[in-house]
């Protein structure tokens, strides 16, 4: 899975999907002539994903051409998101799976959604840095507090892309997802108070619009954002109570920011692929050794077939111990 050494295999998953997409789309049954517009748009980009996809093993340098192709799978999720609340097979889509026939969840579901709920943007433009997406499920209740989740895209990425990864989950569970964007072209390692000052400011707003339970705010992130997320996260002043890296770099050295009252007890689920080609997965083993040893309350979760990519299908793992999880006392 986006392993270099395995593209043209990842390619060769798509089979001729993308033919028959092409084909579908050319006879167009009039009860769906209300939402072509965004179907025709998602359509579009989902093509380009694939014709991205199949390429890139013969380009200069396939790995980057694969990711790149994979940005195009976001900008489809986000046209076909618009028909969510309209139309029930998108709705159901954008669901965890195993809550698609939850009876309590679709009569909510069927109610008009609340106001200040949907997706929302701040110079979050795929032009812009240093903004913040975030989604907001219709049937968020401002008089009950709820969980945040702050997802941190990878090196090069940005936060109205990675929204996409979260939504279902969010959907489904009634989680509020923040999607920042690094202010530079990643998240500023050397220099963390940089964007850990943008993040607390993008939190402080939101926590000023919406009710956002104190006790359930979770840090997490792919690749850089998941380096990231330790490095901000184990800081003594950070507000988030739960942190959760993806494919992420660590180094023992991150400890010099934190103190034992911030460390002891911390939930952090660590999830890793044993093929990582980018951040070999001895050092997540590292980090889970390490970070257990300085009294963090670990949960370490290695992925024996993933390379360098991000887990969607693990999601619902991490939000059930997002949900059940906290510091002893608290």
């Amino acid at each position: 899975m986006m392993h270099p050494r395995r593209l043209d295999e990842l390619v060769a998953t798509l089979g001729d999907q993308d033919l028959s997409l092409r084909t579908a789309i050319e006879t167009w049954p009039a009860t769906l002539e209300p939402v072509q517009e965004q179907i025709r748009l998602a359509v579009t980009f989902t093509l380009q994903a694939c014709t991205g996809l199949r390429s890139a093993p013969n380009s200069s340098n396939p790995t980057v051409e694969a990711y790149r192709a994979m940005r195009q799978y976001s900008r489809a999720l986000e046209a076909l998101a618009a028909l969510t609340e309209t139309v029930p097979a998108v709705g159901r889509y954008f669901l965890e799976p195993r809550f698609r026939d939850d009876p309590v969840l679709l009569e909510r579901l069927a109610a008009p959604p609340g106001p200040d709920t949907g997706v929302f943007h701040a110079g979050n433009q795929t032009s812009e840095r240093g903004g913040f997406s975030v989604y907001v499920p219709p049937w968020y209740d401002a008089a009950r507090p709820v969980p945040v989740i702050m997802a941190l895209h990878g090196g090069s990425g940005h936060g109205r892309l990675f929204l996409w990864n979260w939504v279902p989950e969010a959907r489904s569970r009634g989680f509020i997802v923040v999607a920042p964007t690094a202010t530079g072209s990643t998240w500023s390692l050397m220099e963390p108070e940089i964007d850990s000052q943008n993040l607390e400011a993008i939190l402080a707003r939101v926590r000023g619009r919406w009710n956002i339970d104190p006790e359930h705010m979770l840090l997490t992130g792919m690749s850089d954002g998941g380096t990231f997320t330790l490095l901000s996260g184990l800081s003594v002043d950070s507000p988030f109570t739960h942190l959760a890296p993806v494919a992420a770099s660590f180094h023992p050295l991150m400890l010099a920011v934190t103190e034992p009252e911030r460390l002891t007890g911390l939930p952090i689920h660590l999830t890793h692929g044993a093929l990582d080609w980018m951040f070999p997965v001895e050092g997540a083993r590292n980090a889970h050794r390490t970070l257990a040893g300085a009294g963090a309350a670990i949960t370490y979760r290695e992925i024996g077939d993933l390379s360098h990519a991000y887990p969607r299908d693990g999601q619902g793992d991490v939000l059930d111990w997002f949900a059940g999880s906290g510091r002893e006392g608290s």
